[in-house]
C-alpha cells in the first residue's frame, strides 16, 4: 500500500499526507492544527498515528500549525536549517527532541518511506520540493516554484504521482487588484507557476512513467479550477499527447480530496 492525499491546497493553506503500510507522514501543515486533525479524521486517519511532518518552507500557508501539532501530539518536524530559522515561531513550540535536519539532495528514511528533498526556486529562506519512494513508486511534490529547471525536471521524472502547482492564470494575473510588485513576484523566476507552465511540465514528464497528476496551490484570485484543468489538458493536446494518457485531477482549498492509490 502506497497512498496520498491532498487535505488543503491553495494560498490560504496548504498541507499533504502520505502513507504505507508502515508510515503515515504529512508534508505541511499549513492550516490550523484543529482542522489537519479534522481532515485527517475524515479519511479515517488518527493524528496521533502521524510519524512525521515535512516542511517545504516557512511561508504561513506552509506552518500555521505545525508548531501546536508536533507539541501537543510528540510529532518528529524534519526542516533544513535555513527553514528552522526563519520560522522561529513554530520551531520555539517544538521540543528539541522533535526537530529534525536535513540537507537538500540527502536522502533520508522515515520508516520505510525514502524521503529525497530538492531545491525549488521560490522567494523563501531555502525552499525544497520532496519525492517520497516506496518499493519502486515515487511520489513527488512540487509546489511554490518559480520556473522549472532542467533539475527539477530530472527530480520529477520517473514520478508515478506528482503533485504540481498550477497557481495562476497569466491574463487573470494582469487584471487582478493585487498592486504591481506583487504581481511581478507571482510572474518572477522565484514566484509561482501559471497554468501553462504546469502542463508543459506534466508533457515533459509523461514519457517518464508518469501515471497520475494532481494540480494544486492555486490561487483564489487568479486562477479556478475548470481553467487550470482546461489549460492544462490543451497543452497536452498541443504536444500531441491523449489526455487520457494520465489521471488528471484538481486539488481541493477547502476539504481533504480523494485518497488516491499509488501502488497496492
Amino acid at each position: 500500500m502506497f497512498k496520498f492525499c491532498s487535505l488543503y491546497s491553495g494560498s490560504s493553506g496548504n498541507s499533504l499526507f502520505v502513507e504505507n503500510d508502515n508510515a503515515k507522514i504529512l508534508i505541511d501543515a499549513g492550516e490550523s492544527a484543529k482542522k489537519i486533525v479534522e481532515a485527517l479524521n475524515s479519511i479515517n486517519v488518527d493524528i496521533k498515528d502521524i510519524d512525521a511532518i515535512l516542511v517545504t518552507h516557512e511561508h504561513k500557508d506552509h506552518v500555521k500549525g505545525l508548531g501546536t501539532l508536533s507539541q501537543k501530539y510528540n510529532i518528529p518536524v524534519y526542516a533544513n536549517n535555513e527553514t528552522w530559522e526563519a520560522m522561529p515561531d513554530q520551531s520555539t513550540k517544538i521540543n528539541d527532541s522533535n526537530r529534525n535536519q536535513f540537507i537538500a539532495y540527502e536522502d533520508f528514511a522515515i520508516k520505510d518511506l525514502i524521503i529525497s528533498p530538492f531545491k525549488i526556486p521560490h522567494d523563501a529562506a531555502n525552499p525544497c520540493g520532496y519525492n517520497i519512494s516506496f518499493k519502486n513508486e515515487k511520489i513527488s511534490i512540487a509546489t511554490d516554484l518559480g520556473h522549472i529547471s532542467e533539475d527539477i525536471l530530472c527530480k520529477l521524472e520517473k514520478s508515478s504521482f506528482v503533485l504540481l502547482e498550477s497557481n495562476y492564470e497569466p491574463k487573470m494575473l494582469d487584471v487582478s487588484p493585487y498592486p504591481y510588485v506583487l504581481k511581478q513576484r507571482i510572474k518572477g523566476p522565484k514566484g509561482h507557476l501559471s497554468n501553462k507552465v504546469a502542463g508543459e511540465t506534466i508533457s515533459n514528464l509523461i514519457n517518464s512513467g508518469l501515471k497520475t497528476v494532481m494540480l494544486g496551490h492555486l490561487s483564489k484570485e487568479n486562477n479556478f479550477p475548470e481553467l487550470a484543468y482546461k489549460t492544462v489538458v490543451e497543452e497536452l493536446i498541443a504536444n500531441h499527447f491523449d489526455e487520457n494518457a494520465i489521471k488528471l485531477s484538481v486539488a481541493s482549498r477547502y476539504k481533504p480530496g480523494p485518497v488516491i492509490e499509488i501502488a497496492s
